[in-house]
């Protein structure tokens, strides 16, 4: 247990700590954004990302990821802040994350065994460009002072690690917030920075419950919000998980991780504050600064509380040409380079996935539409690929009154019609053994179409013979077949 402790908050202190702080900056300016898209004061947001940081450090299952508020659930509550207020956006939080710990509960984060990696990829490359296009309002209509800083930001990022000794001690985001902060402080020049962006709140959140009616009538108006919170939000967690696994070749829990989000969205929501879920930009800004364990998520949280409202002076003058270096740093490590060189290599099925999966998320500016389109793509390529893989072999009696066939493969709804086609019904036969001990059969098209085998053959005067059968798929025909049935030729018409 203590070993445990030890290894999950504590093998890691001096990187996590300053890891820690880099994303708690990086996360004020999203915050105050994102609160912005949805519709309500600045403080909502950045309450919400100190709660849910805070509180998924502990209940979270997976180590080094950061959850807080985000653009993806921010979209989602732009039309229930504008009919209904913020109240009711609070309520709904608590209900998603009531929902969440009911998905954790019920072991749905396995689903993700069923996100390919192509889809994974896809999503990421999306993320990566979505990442960089937000940056771009920060870099247009604006003065060569911008340009300027933003490149300055972006050499110290990428040629402060190669300084001998000091380079490996300091994440180089933190010191590219530092110097560009210092140099906009002691030029004056006229840039946008985080002050800007909106008013930091100066007072520490208090617990509050949701000013509605508790009445059916408002559990009607805020449950399809929370469903697509709720769904969301756990979506792109598990995507977050799943590549902060891969960064850092470590395994999560991500049931651990479903009910995770909802504590902490129930946090949140007695804070003030509105529903989040795993931010995969922030991640990988902990994850590339030297954050491993819950330290460096807890970190984030209380620092970002204390910077806000303890240290709102000068959190304010930091330069928003600084934190666009950092996101652009992030879009950059983000993107999968090695899918563009890898395509050719890749079956043809797998780039339409991943190309798709982009598309989407880019269009839309949706993950979830995205991972769910790539996973329904995936789903036919395969259900394709394996149907095809059917095999119908034969052969005739001595006599040239009978005949054996054999059946290897799956049968199911992609391959039933291929299935069907392997039979010759013309044949003058007395006798047809059908064998099955090499075949599976997984659903009622499947059943259809062993039914409509036997009667044809019945119907050309032979006597057919089914064999081989395994247990489920014995099962299965029996419950369903009609062809061992009386009456089976007008059963048929109507299966």
């Amino acid at each position: 247990m203590i070993q445990s402790i030890r290894q999950t908050w504590f093998s890691n202190i001096r990187a996590d700590v300053l890891a820690g702080t880099v994303v708690a900056l990086a996360l004020i300016p999203e915050a105050i954004a994102f609160s912005i898209i949805a519709g309500v004061d600045p403080k909502v947001g950045l309450y919400a990302s100190f709660c849910i940081c805070v509180v998924i450090a502990f209940a979270g299952g997976r180590p080094g990821m950061i959850s807080a508020a985000t653009g993806a659930m921010a979209l989602l509550m732009t039309t229930l802040v504008a009919e209904h207020g913020l109240q009711y956006l609070l309520a709904a939080t608590l209900l998603t994350g009531v929902l969440q710990i009911v998905a954790g509960v019920l072991r749905l984060g396995e689903l993700m065994r069923f996100v390919s990696r192509s889809v994974v990829t896809g999503f990421v490359n999306a993320l990566a460009i979505l990442i960089f296009m937000a940056q771009l309002p920060e870099l247009t209509g604006v003065t060569w002072h911008v340009y300027a800083m933003t490149a300055a930001g972006l050499g110290i990022i990428y040629l402060f690690p190669h300084v001998p000794v000091v380079g490996r001690m300091l994440p180089s985001p933190l010191i590219c917030i530092l110097v560009l902060t210092g140099v906009y402080m002691a030029s004056g020049m006229s840039i946008n920075t985080v002050g800007d962006m909106g008013e930091l709140p100066d007072t520490l959140p208090v617990f509050l419950w949701p000013d509605v009616p508790l009445t059916m009538e408002t559990f009607w108006i805020i449950l399809p919000y929370s469903i697509m919170l709720t769904v969301v939000g756990l979506m792109e967690s598990m995507m977050t998980a799943t590549i902060v696994d891969d960064l850092t070749d470590t395994n999560s829990d991500k049931n651990r991780e479903c009910r995770g989000q909802g504590i902490a969205n129930l946090g949140a929501g007695l804070l003030g504050g509105m529903a989040g879920c795993g931010m995969i930009g922030q991640s990988v800004i902990n994850i590339k600064s030297g954050g491993r364990t819950r330290l460096s998520t807890l970190c984030a949280g209380v620092v970002l509380l204390i910077m806000v409202v303890f240290l709102s002076d000068w959190v304010s003058r930091i330069p928003m040409a600084a934190l666009v270096a950092v996101m652009i740093m992030v879009s950059i490590g983000t993107f999968s380079w090695e899918s563009l060189r890898d395509m050719r290599k890749h079956p043809m099925s797998t780039n339409i996935v991943m190309v798709t999966v982009v598309a989407v998320v880019v269009a839309t500016h949706n993950l979830a539409i995205g991972v769910f389109v790539g996973v329904l793509l995936s789903s036919l390529f395969f259900a394709n690929k394996v149907g095809r893989l059917l095999y119908i072999g034969s052969r005739e009696s001595d006599d040239g009154r009978s005949r054996e066939y054999e059946v290897v493969g799956q049968v199911f709804f992609t391959s039933a019609e291929k299935f069907v086609a392997g039979f010759d019904f013309k044949e003058a036969l007395d006798h047809v053994r059908i064998d099955l001990r090499r075949a599976h059969f997984w659903d009622i098209t499947a059943v259809g179409a062993l039914d409509k085998v036997v009667l044809k053959f019945r119907r050309e005067g032979a006597e057919v013979e089914v064999v081989g059968l395994n247990e489920a798929s014995a099962t299965l025909v029996d419950r369903i077949a009609v062809h061992d049935k009386p009456d089976a030729e007008k059963l048929l018409g109507g299966h």
